[in-house]
């Protein structure tokens, strides 16, 4: 199989995103020297041995205002008395190689983790009764705006990519008949327990770039799908969740879209990555094998 390609024409890998961060690094004045690639995903994300910053750098040019976002909604939330993550003082974000690059204040403590869900609920809790902002436009919210794109730049056989169009235009029209039973608000659009860094004073939100006015549910139908099929929590651990928010939402009817809809999403982002590793590869299989059967299976394992 080939390597996923962007626009610019060069896979989308630890060793491509080395030169997007010297560069980028050099034009705010700092040393990429030693970095430490944290993640690959939607973006790479580095964190500087010399300074105290974390850099993103996202996949292509497309993600360019997602990024403008990033750093108006960092700073909106900062002024709403929201706990979370704070862009770095420097004109950003710039755009190297066609990618957009943003800057951010290192956190120390660690990634959220399953004795932390309940402290997701609590933080959505806060972001969904916050008022629409009035200093920028927040855009609706696409829950599925990245599947198709990801199902056809990715290395994987034909005959998945075929599946998951499919399902998708299925999951399309029946999203489109939902009928949601709470009211609309800020939505953080990638919900889970990783985008919580916990220190010692708490726990502050992270990762903006899916940030939109929409649909709590959705939000909310994260957890909820990491626990009904990906198995990443317990009963306990998932009830606590629920009792922290203050809802939930696998009771409302419409949850089974929403965790089909998860299933997918969490499966086309992990598999742009497939040719990184092996462990990649299988749990890619593993999670294909779950939407195929339409119902849970083996348990997934967090990437």
């Amino acid at each position: 199989m080939s390597a996923m390609r962007g626009r610019t024409g060069t896979t989308f890998s630890h060793e491509s995103t080395r030169a997007v961060l010297a560069e980028a690094c050099d034009r705010i004045g700092v040393t990429s020297d030693d970095a430490e690639l944290l993640r690959l995903g939607e973006n790479a994300i580095y964190r500087l041995a010399a300074s105290p910053v974390v850099v993103r750098i996202a996949r292509n040019a497309e993600h360019w205002d997602d990024a403008v976002k990033e750093v108006r909604v960092a700073d909106w939330l900062e002024w709403s008395g929201v706990a979370a993550a704070q862009i770095w003082p420097t004109e950003q974000p710039l755009s190297v190689n066609g990618h957009p690059v943003t800057f951010w204040r290192y956190i120390e403590g660690r990634r959220g983790g399953p004795g932390d869900v309940s402290e997701l609920g609590g933080v959505l809790r806060r972001v969904h009764a916050l008022p629409r902002p009035t200093s920028f436009a927040l855009p609706p919210e696409e829950v599925l705006g990245r599947v198709r794109p990801r199902i056809d730049r990715a290395p994987v056989p034909a005959e998945d990519r075929a599946f998951l169009a499919g399902l998708l235009d299925e999951l399309a029209a029946a999203v489109a008949d939902l009928v949601y039973v709470l009211p609309a608000s800020v939505t953080h659009g990638d919900a889970h327990v990783q985008n919580l860094m916990v220190t010692d004073v708490g726990v502050t939100l992270i990762d903006f770039e899916r940030v939109a006015w929409g649909r709590p549910e959705w939000d909310l139908a994260m957890t909820a799908t990491e626990f009904v099929t990906a198995q990443f929590w317990n009963v306990d651990q998932y009830r606590a969740f629920v009792e922290s928010y203050g809802y939930d939402v696998t009771d409302w009817e419409g949850f089974p879209i929403l965790r089909r809809v998860h299933e997918v999403k969490m499966t086309t982002w992990l598999m742009q990555n497939i040719n990184e590793s092996t462990a990649i590869r299988d749990e890619y299989e593993v999670r294909m094998a779950t939407i195929r059967a339409g119902r849970p299976g083996l348990p997934w394992r967090a990437f």
